[in-house]
């Protein structure tokens, strides 16, 4: 039997995004997982009970070494990492930044939820959604000293469905992870590594979300708001306030003028934003969203019409976003 010396990495991450990519590197003939660094555990819950990360669950059910660390910089998390003796170096969804000496350790990569140089940062696929996007992808790059600025050594391209959620599109994502990883090391294990640099002059933001973006300014259009919904959905999610009763609105649609003009016979210039019309719409500064799901304070995600067949509201009813 011919063998086959497999090249050695160390996979850095946390969150799960990158555990479709950890486990086909763990699968593979080729490539050989021989350290999983990732954050130690940590209080979740209602018991707050430590919890280790999605990452080192696969590690741990895998049987993989792991190194779990607050500073991939440190002294001791570099002596893991250069004892493993690592060719290849591949950091996903970590949230903590690599030093020079990591970087250096191993040919190293990123996977980011993104088509760099857009939307660099913590939150790439919110802020795209967000934004209004129509599409969107992946970008496996280089290590670099600036947040996602590395040379680019390959690209997935998807486009948006105007219904998706951003939970929804990070799960997709994740999936199309090992496809573009394995793809970049397997060009390195050959000896055909390539990259091309970013444009820093197309290079835009994507900072993390916090609880003040979510909310819904109806003096915007319907298609923006349909996008920032989704881009906050379900985490934090945005809620409204309708009657006294607090909803998150998890799913909706962009509807335009000229069909709720057919549907319902209103005025869309005498209907104020943020008012319910029926059919159980909402106005906006232009257009209309209808909501497809929602989620009461306190319980299940629900189809609005099942909602509103418990809740009568009446039609001019105002609608708030705290």
């Amino acid at each position: 039997m011919i063998s086959i010396d497999r090249t050695r990495v160390v996979f850095a991450g946390s969150g799960a995004f990158g555990v479709p990519t950890l486990e086909a590197i763990r699968d593979s003939k080729d490539l050989e997982v021989v350290l999983v660094v990732t954050p130690p555990d940590r209080p979740a819950g209602r018991g707050q009970q430590p919890t280790p990360t999605p990452i080192a669950e696969v590690a741990a059910r895998s049987g993989l070494a792991r190194h779990a660390t607050e500073d991939v910089n440190a002294p001791a998390s570099l002596e893991a990492i250069r004892a493993a003796a690592p060719s290849a170096l591949v950091v996903i969804a970590f949230g903590q930044k690599l030093g020079p000496a990591v970087r250096d350790a191993a040919f190293s990569i990123n996977l980011h939820a993104s088509l760099l140089p857009k939307y660099r940062g913590a939150a790439p696929i919110q802020r795209a959604l967000m934004g209004g996007e129509r599409t969107t992808g992946l970008s496996v790059i280089s290590l670099a000293e600036r947040m996602d600025a590395g040379a680019v050594h390959d690209r997935v391209e998807v486009a948006i469905d105007p219904r998706e959620t951003a939970g929804e599109l990070h799960d997709r994502l994740a999936a199309l992870g090992p496809e573009a990883v394995l793809r970049v090391l397997r060009r390195f294990r050959a000896g055909e590594v390539r990259a091309e640099a970013q444009e820093e002059r197309l290079a835009t933001r994507a900072p993390k979300i916090s609880r003040e973006d979510a909310w819904v300014d109806f003096s915007r259009d319907a298609e923006h708001l349909r996008g920032w919904i989704h881009g906050l959905s379900p985490r934090p999610g945005c809620t409204i306030r309708i009657d006294g009763r607090t909803l998150r609105l998890v799913r909706v649609e962009a509807v335009e003028e000229v069909e709720v003009a057919a549907l319902a016979e209103v005025d869309a210039s005498k209907v104020a934003p943020g008012t319910l019309v029926e059919p159980g719409l909402l106005r906006c500064a232009r257009g209309w969203l209808h909501p497809l799901e929602v989620q009461p304070a306190g319980g299940r995600v629900m189809s609005w019409e099942e909602w509103r067949r418990g809740h009568a509201v009446a039609s001019g009813t105002r609608v708030e976003s705290p």
